[in-house]
């Protein structure tokens, strides 16, 4: 045998455990993520809802909420233990306070759209990580209340992104556009297949 064909031989593959592989890539299981789906989105959405229709967030007054918040962060950073580490406080410092009106803008916005894709189950494993991303700033910030939470949450439905939008619009959504990897059938070309849940298969 050669040495190509005994390197070969010799990987081997761990595949995941059955509760794993039902839990993240069968659909039968989707109703689970749903569930967490709406919760997480809804969290999100109300906060950006609340602060898109708030002046001290997006209005004339846009970026005194968050001066004010990160002003509180900023004063965490002292102590033998501080609750925000120096160098998450030089970015807030030099970049977020310098220019806080973009940054509301963002956060608004950002937090609006998590909460929609999610509640919609449109890119769901896309929306998850940026509202994994948001909160894993938020604690960093020393903001903790429900961001641990949230932040687990939308780690699971991270992992679970095959098929945490079933019971939504990435059910036809993901077909049609695939991935970079796998492109979908609109690029392919040839028919459209059909959606059907199958147990035991994303």
């Amino acid at each position: 045998m050669s040495e190509q064909g005994t390197a070969r031989s010799a990987v081997q593959t761990i595949e995941d455990p059955p509760i794993t592989r039902a839990l993240f890539g069968e659909v039968r299981w989707a109703w689970i993520w749903l569930i967490l789906r709406l919760y997480v989105g809804w969290n999100w959405l109300a906060a950006g809802w609340g602060k898109l229709h708030s002046a001290a967030w997006t209005g004339s007054a846009a970026g005194t909420a968050l001066t004010g918040f990160v002003n509180g962060a900023l004063a965490k950073t002292t102590g033998a233990n501080p609750d925000v580490q120096s160098w998450y406080a030089g970015f807030l410092h030099n970049v977020v306070l310098g220019n806080p009106a973009l940054w509301s803008q963002i956060i608004a916005w950002g937090e609006f759209l998590v909460g929609l894709g999610l509640i919609v189950g449109l890119f769901t494993g896309i929306a998850a990580f940026f509202g994994s991303f948001m909160n894993m700033s938020y604690l960093l910030a020393g903001a903790v209340s429900t961001n641990p939470i949230l932040f687990a949450i939308a780690t699971l439905l991270v992992l679970a992104w095959k098929t945490a939008g079933w019971w939504g619009l990435d059910r036809w959504v993901l077909p049609a556009l695939g991935t970079p990897w796998r492109p979908g059938y609109i690029f392919r070309g040839g028919p459209r297949p059909r959606v059907v849940p199958v147990p035991g298969k994303a």
